[in-house]
């Protein structure tokens, strides 16, 4: 008889706009500590908490002890169908390809073209070089901060095809 065990999720309060600065210090005392945290969530419409995932509550104040930025474990467990629109996993197919010319749509570089030197996939994330700059710079960006204007094969239209 497999009896299905129930999540235990605890919301950590933090100060806002450090976030991924509690998160990264809990993901460190849990691995030097050999804490029984399963999972750390930071939810992206959720300022000012970190979602962890623990064996008990004991176990979640213990990886949150000491944490800088940490103010405390709300008192209630959250249930997962409170927060699961949250952990939904949407993979979205991104169409870049080496060499492509694309704009920078947001961040210092915002409105520069650049071409697509490496793309990593599991990261999300593309190696770009920029065109107009005088030192050639690997950049690393978000898929998401680029939008492609132009592939290499549109340019070249008299490709020869075997």
């Amino acid at each position: 008889m497999e009896q299905e065990e129930k999540a235990n999720i605890f919301a950590l309060r933090t100060t806002a706009n450090r976030e991924d600065q509690v998160m990264s210090f809990l993901t460190s005392n849990v691995v030097k500590k050999g804490i029984e945290v399963y999972a750390v969530l930071l939810p992206h419409n959720m300022r000012g908490y970190v979602l962890l995932e623990a064996k008990d509550r004991a176990e979640a104040e213990r990886a949150a002890f000491g944490v800088p930025y940490a103010r405390g474990l709300l008192k209630n467990q959250i249930d997962f169908h409170e927060i699961e629109h949250m952990v939904e996993i949407v993979k979205k197919e991104v169409n870049i390809q080496k060499n492509d010319i694309v704009e920078i749509v947001s961040g210092p570089f915002k409105r520069e073209k650049a071409k697509i030197m490496r793309i990593d996939k599991t990261k999300d994330e593309v190696i770009v070089q920029l065109l107009e700059a005088a030192v050639a710079i690997p950049i690393t960006l978000k898929t998401d901060n680029v939008r492609v204007i132009r592939r290499e094969d549109d340019e070249e239209g008299d490709e020869i095809s075997n």
